[in-house]
């Protein structure tokens, strides 16, 4: 055979003694010739370069290898170039598309392209100079004519889009990248060939040369393709203050994540806070992604309305309707959420998808190589050395090359993932601003939290494994054909296996999806009802209910418990069935292998690659139905949200805006409503009917009648609130509207009144003024720039009120809409406001105002009265007009009149006296029981659920601020190894302790089944293998069913441990929160605590088993690795120090970072929600104002603020990837190498037990990491519940040895005794040194200024306030001493604010089920409820729905004063609660009570001094101290403070 040198001379020789012999002939033909023998010549070269890959002796066999010149000159310089012109056009598209910017021309730009051009002079100087030898006679092949053209042509088009790139933008190029270290690559096998050449002698000169410069130049060219450039001038990149490095990174850094580096030192450092975070990339944000998103869906929504049928004209009759029906062939089509997030995202996710292909493909490079190398090390003994190296390292380049493909996929999948939750909370939050109330009553805020939290979490879960679902089977399919050439037909006998395995996963998956719908709607159940307890806390502490809810949670949770344990019975058997999958298959296609011929022999290179391909087998086989099942829950959340994005949205039009409703009297009338009939639903009765409603521009409508009878119903169908059955409604002009309940936003004072409108120092004061504001704000700490906390927390009620009434004034609208403002307020304030503000001389004289109200007093000043009965008009007209027609109203007006003119004939000035306080220090809702007064009162939607979630956590001053901020980030640096220990002890140590001891044999029986396989291929070299066949396959199945077994033991008793810890934490959580005092609830957002129910919980209940399971298992496949390749190949355990020290290194590194960001994500979570209840809480205000997208504005700014810290995480976990996996591959490396180096002395079935135990570290050790630091990450849930779970308790509910008598208090005296309080440890006090003793029966007024202490008093003698001096006994009995249940369920108070709970009638009534049905009646009656009630049809079933919203406020007030009768206890505590009612209800109120509670002790907080004129002795408070305490008249006749509140009042001359 001819070496390849010789063939190049033979071809030289042939055509130069071809031309010497003939005789010269004309050109033409000349050329003809030379043509033809180019043409045989390359035949020829062709040929010979095949004969010469025939060659193998010279080139594999020897221990000098090399290959032939034409090989070097043909594909390895051609692969580069075909690379590059292949990708080119593509990636020149993509420039013309994306630009960047451009960049100035850089000294590395100028190097690069001169660089660029050198090379082309380099390729082409040879190219002339084969022309040149060609004159002078020398032909040669024309390998040496195109080789040096297409190279130079290939660096002009390089040189080319070097500068091509700058202007675009490009500050690093991974197309050259690759183009230059493939030139490199393939360079160096002539770089080693010419040296070998050199060593004899040099032939060639000038080739020689020009290939070095070649080679030094393309070098220098990798070189300096690894730097990066400038960015582009006017790059976003130098505007912000905190750019994300990715944008600027070069290929290699983006490849590698290098650039994550700096973050994962810094947070090594020290703890990483919000302001380390890197801005958020433009592509990511909410403004790119969620309307990308909406478009696609907004298509969706119109295809489905155009494809629904259109109905006739006219009214069709069933029969019609249902023959139309059948006939149609096709059903309307759904609009389909998930085709628009296919549309939306897709193209994206592809290109990580196209990434997972190439990814699988190079998967299986590694076991075909390992089969080589068993070949060659162990079949030819005399393989050269040099074989076994190259193949070592060729796997550590295959499995290198895999991880940086592998983490690329991953890094698109994730951020598709988090580009779809941005897109679906962004989408979310947009229709919450715009559906009806029915779809809002069919959703509760609790549960579109979670369709926010929950759900949009699912989406971005599954978008990560998605591509899962093709590349299992591919996977499957690929490893089965490679084990078919390996062991022939026996492999059918495995995928048997494997296909009965299908049905058994499925079944599973299948129980699984149905147990976790169930244990959702428990979920949600639970956490809806913790919502309310923690709402409605201060009201389950005063009347001692606490006991009844928490026996109502904890049954919910033992059914979620009882549907977990269930799935945990079901997830141990699938955890066996995938563990066990792999043996199984194995097992039997072995099994099968060596019994079906007798001359199938298992030797090493059979079993063990094999079993790596059996291993790469069990990835894609325990994904698929995790994948599956993750689509099963996906898909669940996808209809919830596509449910809830298909809810009927409010008609924009249902208000005619532009008012061409009326065609008469366009500019008369502001507001119009002609024959209306509205519904809160389509579904629902009307609520008003016939409407006929003209408001002249400019005049003042007053909307009065009685509890219920649909006032605020007609505000509603103003704003378009409600459904519009018939009838027209027209607005001219911008609207303002105030809320019977005050909306008020968590933001600073002057936020909520500026309400987005730019800010005017002159009209902003003439405002504050008027709304009788002024004073206030000298008392708030930070004037209008005090931060109002949750709820409104540090207002008082009446405060809110008039901050709403700012807001609306403010706004300067055309027409107001005001329900009910000044019932919150006290009544001299009420007239100021009304005086300066509402009525004919106010500021708002010249605008349309339609004023809903309970105040007799103002309606002489009004222009017209609409009186309403039961959703219809009664009567209008002027309050002349009717007392003329001696209706209804008259008859009203006679018997009310009176006292109430008498008694709000008040004197203007003492306004401002009523806002003074004498501390600010009420921002506490226990103060002023009117305390939660925020919620707006969106259509029927008042009471507890407009208390929902919780805004963003700031409070009112700035020192504050940052302490509850820091209660929530407090835990930074490592989770305490107490933590862990917390967790092990709810677990039980006994049990854990046997858990790891059940993991540890399950490792062990894996391994002994490995070595026993290598011993039975070592059989084949002894030649026994025939005797021992039945011995070798028992033993074998013996200990892979033996760690199936002991698998499914390990998982079921983890199972068990970790359900009985959740349930544990879950409980002291409960029950320390129960027993938490107020003072906690009033500084903590509710929003914090609901957080640790929901999420923490949830971490607890799913998160964290799934975790610690896999943890414990790739620790001990880590372990098991480690032991078995030391064990074989003892030099290895040289290596594995460094190794591991650099894995520490990493680790420490990464979890580190990690674990903070993941910190600074979930506090950063919250705010989202809690914006979020905000809103829908508001929403019929934010529309009112036309305010939607501001507050859309405000919802991406927090959720993109979220992602900051969330995009790092994934990014962490890439760079610890890549970093891990290289530790990995190193070990396969230097696993393999040893493997070659002992290959004398070591037998083949324990290097191939090494190499291919070696093979699958990578993936545990970085398993391992990962769940190290979810573990971390996950066990910080157990950290925030106990946190939580220990703050401080309130005294004892019950104190055994204390216990009142069960009839005590008789009599009902109650003394204070220098008695003092303050509110929270540091305040100032709030009472006293009060002294005062009242006996029993009497009735006792407490009156005083705002802020005098009343309230304050009376939430002492519930003990919701300690005492700080003194004390207070009732009956002889010190209250301090006893259990506070047994105080409390002994006293009674009706509170300010109405709190209703969801559940029955009569659970809200009676929770303990003490009294009969016929007592519950009899109270029913006595407040007046009882012919309300009787009309129900589920009478006292009747569900109350959240916070009673299905009551009317006066209605919610009747149901709290029939609780206080059923108690019927001595002492009731009224808080006067006649805001919300009407006139004539509250009559009925208070003559009930003066009925009867007659032999009861009475303290009633009086607003209305006409209320309390006929008790017995009236305290008046000020400034927490006792004024006066003595009998109205006497008080009267002393004329002091009393005296002239009376006065102002017009009850005294």
């Amino acid at each position: 055979m001819v070496s390849s040198i010789d063939a190049g001379n033979y071809l030289i020789q042939d055509t130069t003694l071809w031309r010497t012999r003939s005789k010269p002939l004309p050109n033409a033909e000349w050329s003809l010739i030379q043509d033809t023998t180019l043409y045989v010549l390359q035949l020829k070269c062709c040929l010979l370069s095949c004969a010469s890959l025939q060659v193998a002796n010279q080139t594999f066999h020897t221990d000098r290898p090399d290959l032939p010149e034409c090989f070097q000159l043909s594909v390895l310089s051609w692969l580069p170039c075909i690379y590059l012109w292949a990708v080119c056009p593509i990636y020149l598209f993509y420039l013309k598309k994306n630009n960047r910017g451009y960049i100035m021309m850089s000294v590395l730009n100028r190097f690069k392209t001169i660089f660029g051009l050198f090379l082309w002079i380099v390729c082409w100087t040879e190219l002339f100079y084969t022309f040149h030898e060609l004159r002078h006679g020398h032909n040669q092949p024309p390998i040496y004519f195109i080789t040096p053209l297409v190279l130079g042509m290939t660096m002009l088009l390089a040189t080319f889009l070097i500068q091509f790139e700058r202007l675009r933008g490009v500050q690093s190029s991974g197309v050259l990248f690759i183009f230059w270290f493939l030139s490199v690559l393939c360079a160096i096998v002539p770089f080693r060939s010419k040296i070998l050449q050199a060593s004899s002698q040099v032939t060639d000169k000038l080739r020689f040369s020009t290939f070095y410069f070649y080679f030094t130049l393309v070098v220098f060219e990798l070189i300096l393709c690894c730097f990066n450039e400038k960015p582009p001038l006017f790059s976003n990149v130098i505007t912000d203050p905190n750019p994300c490095p990715e944008t600027t990174a070069g290929f290699l850094s983006t490849i590698t994540f290098w650039w994550f580096t700096s973050m994962a030192i810094k947070g090594y450092k020290v703890s990483l806070e919000a302001k380390d975070l890197w801005s958020l990339n433009e592509r990511d944000s909410s403004k790119v992604m969620v309307p990308n998103l909406l478009r696609e869906w907004d298509k969706e929504l119109a295809q489905a309305q155009s494809t629904a049928p259109s109905g006739g004209g006219g009214e069709s009759s069933p029969e019609e309707v249902e023959v139309l029906l059948s006939n149609q062939t096709a059903a309307p089509r759904k609009p389909s959420f998930l085709r628009a997030l296919v549309k939306a995202f897709g193209p994206y996710f592809l290109i990580g998808s196209g990434f997972k292909l190439l990814q699988d493909i190079i998967t299986f490079v590694n076991p075909q190589l390992l089969r080589y190398k068993k070949l060659t090390l162990h079949v030819n003994t005399g393989v050269p050395d040099w074989w076994g190296y190259s193949l070592s390292f060729l796997m550590f380049f295959t499995a290198f090359l895999q991880t940086l493909i592998l983490h690329r996929h991953f890094q698109y999948c994730f951020v598709t993932g988090m580009n779809v939750r941005t897109a679906i909370i962004g989408a979310l939050y947009r229709k919450a601003l715009v559906i009806t109330n029915a779809a809002k009553r069919s959703s509760t805020v609790g549960e579109i939290v979670n369709l926010m939290s929950v759900d949009a979490q699912r989406f971005m879960d599954l978008t990560t494994f998605l591509n899962m679902l093709w590349s299992a089977p591919l996977q499957i399919m690929l490893a089965l054909y490679f084990l078919w050439q390996n062991l022939g037909p026996s492999v059918l006998a495995g995928v048997a296996v494997m296909i009965m395995l299908i049905p058994f996963n499925a079944v599973i998956a299948m129980k699984t999806r149905a147990y976790q719908v169930e244990q959702m709607q428990y979920k949600d159940a639970r956490i809806k009802l913790m919502n309310e307890i923690l709402n409605g806390i201060k009201v389950l502490k005063l009347y001692a209910w606490e006991n009844s809810f928490k026996e109502k949670v904890l049954a919910i949770r033992q059914k979620e418990l009882n549907v977990l344990r269930k799935a945990a019975y079901l997830g141990a058997l699938s955890t066996m069935a995938w563990t066990s999958a792999p043996f199984l298959v194995a097992l039997t296609t072995f099994a099968v292998y060596v019994t079906i011929d007798e001359n199938n022999v298992l030797d090493a290179e059979k079993a063990f690659v094999s079993l790596s391909l059996f291993n790469i087998l069990r990835f894609p086989l325990n994904m698929l139905p995790q994948v599956i099942s993750s689509i099963v829950q996906a898909s669940v959340s996808l209809k919830r949200i596509q449910h809830f994005l298909c809810h009927d949205e409010l008609d924009p039009d249902s208000v005619d805006r532009k008012n061409t409703a009326s065609g008469r009297g366009n500019t008369k009338f502001s507001v119009t409503v002609i024959n209306g009939k509205f519904s809160w639903a389509k579904e629902d009765p009307p609520v008003l009917h016939n409407i006929n409603l003209m408001v002249r521009q400019g005049s003042l409508l007053a909307v009065v009648g009685h509890v219920g009878c649909g006032k605020s119903s007609l505000i509603s169908a103003l704003l378009g609130e409600t459904e519009k059955l018939e009838g027209e409604v027209s607005i001219r002009g911008s609207v303002a509207y105030v809320p019977q309940q005050a909306w008020i936003q968590n933001a600073t004072l002057r936020d909520n009144i500026l309400f987005g409108k730019p800010y005017n120092e002159q009209k902003y004061r003439c405002v504050l003024e008027a709304c009788a504001l002024t004073p206030d704000l000298e008392v708030l700490p930070g004037g209008d720039m005090t931060e109002i906390g949750e709820k409104g927390i540090n207002l008082s009620g009446g405060q809110r009120q008039r901050v709403s009434l700012a807001r609306a004034l403010y706004s300067d609208a055309e027409v107001y809409l005001l329900d009910d403002p000044l019932s919150a307020v006290d009544a001299h304030v009420s007239k100021h406001i009304f005086d300066n503000l509402i009525g004919p001389e106010g500021i708002l004289k010249g605008k349309t105002r339609v004023l809903v109200t309970h105040g007799i007093s103002f309606l002489p000043q009004v222009d017209n009265i609409m009186v309403m009965v039961e959703g219809r008009v009664s009567e209008m007209g002027s309050y002349q007009e009717l007392l003329n027609q001696n209706g209804s109203f008259a008859e009203f007006l006679r018997n009310y009149a009176l006292e109430d003119i008498v008694e709000e004939d008040e004197v203007i000035g003492e306004a401002m006296n009523e806002v003074i306080p004498s501390r600010f220090h009420r921002q506490i809702s226990i103060i002023s029981s009117d305390g939660d007064n925020t919620r707006c009162r969106s259509v029927r939607k008042h009471g507890c659920s407009q208390k929902k979630y919780s805004e963003p956590q700031e409070k009112k001053k700035p020192q504050e601020i940052e302490k509850l901020i820091q209660t929530e980030t407090a835990e930074t640096g490592r989770v305490k190894t107490k933590v862990y220990l917390e967790y092990v002890k709810a677990v039980g140590p006994l049990l854990s302790v046997l858990i790891c001891f059940l993991y540890g044999c399950q490792s062990a029986t894996a391994i002994g089944a490995n070595i026993w396989l290598s011993q039975w291929t070592n059989d084949a070299s002894r030649n026994e293998t025939k005797e021992n066949v039945n011995m070798r396959v028992g033993v074998y199945a013996a200990l892979g069913i033996a760690q199936g077994i002991l698998v499914m033991i390990s998982s079921f008793t983890l199972a068990m441990g970790n359900i009985g810890a959740a349930r544990k934490l879950h409980y002291s959580l409960l029950t320390n929160k129960l027993h938490t005092p107020q003072s906690f609830f009033d500084t903590t957002p509710i929003g914090r605590v609901i957080n640790r129910f929901s999420k923490d919980i949830y971490v607890i209940d799913e998160a964290l088993p799934a975790t610690v399971l896999m943890f414990l298992g790739t620790f001990f496949v880590s372990l098991s690795t480690l032991i078995v390749i030391v064990s074989s190949t003892p030099i290895f355990a040289v290596v594995v120090f460094p190794l591991a020290l650099i894995y520490i290194f990493v680790q420490r590194f990464y979890v580190a970072t990690s674990r903070q960001l993941k910190r600074l994500e979930s506090v950063s979570r919250s705010p989202i929600y809690s914006h979020f209840s905000e809103t829908i809480t508001g929403s019929s205000v934010i529309r009112a104002y036309g305010r939607n997208s501001a507050f859309v504005l405000m919802s991406d700014m927090k959720v993109d603020e979220n992602q900051k810290s969330y995009y790092p995480g994934i990014v962490s976990n890439r760079w610890l990837g890549v970093r891990i996996e290289f530790i990995g591959n190193c070990i396969v490396l230097f696993a393999a190498l040893f493997a070659v180096i002992g290959k004398e002395n070591l037998n083949p079935g324990l290097v191939g037990l090494s190499v291919s135990y070696a093979l699958q570290v990578t993936m545990s050790l970085n398993w391992m990491v990962r769940m190290t630091s979810d573990l971390e990450s996950n066990i910080v849930a157990v950290e925030r519940v106990k946190e939580y779970s220990e703050t401080k308790t309130e005294a004892p509910w019950e104190v055994e040895d204390k216990k009142p008598p069960p009839e005590w208090p008789m009599e009902g005296n109650v003394q204070f005794q220098d008695y003092s309080v303050r509110y929270r440890e540091g305040l100032d006090l709030v009472l006293k040194k009060l002294n005062l003793s009242v006996q029993g029966g009497e009735k006792i007024g407490i009156v005083g200024r705002t802020g005098a202490g009343k309230s304050s008093m009376t939430l002492c003698l519930f003990r919701l306030l300690e005492a700080a001096a003194g004390e207070i006994t009732i009956d002889r009995v010190k209250i301090a001493e006893i259990g506070l249940h047994d105080l409390r369920s002994k006293l009674t108070i009706i509170p300010q604010e109405p709190v209703l709970f969801s559940g029955t009638l009569r659970m809200n009534l009676d929770p303990f089920d003490q009294c009969s049905d016929e007592d519950v009646w009899k109270a029913l009656e006595h407040c007046h409820l009882h012919k309300f009630v009787s009309n129900q049809p589920a009478k006292l079933d009747l569900e109350c729905a959240e916070g009673g919203e299905n009551l009317s406020v006066g209605q919610r007030q009747l149901v709290c004063l029939a609780r206080a009768l059923l108690r019927k206890t001595k002492i009731l505590v009224l808080d006067e609660a006649t805001a919300a009612i009407d006139l004539e209800t509250d009559n009925l109120i208070q003559s009930t009570i003066r009925t009867q509670f007659e032999e009861c002790t009475v303290f009633t907080i009086a607003h209305r001094l006409n209320t309390v004129m006929d008790y017995t002795r009236i305290l008046v408070l000020d400034k927490g101290q006792v004024a006066e305490f003595d009998t109205p008249t006497n008080l009267i006749s002393q004329r002091g403070i009393f005296y002239s509140m009376a006065k102002d009042a017009g009850l005294a001359q």
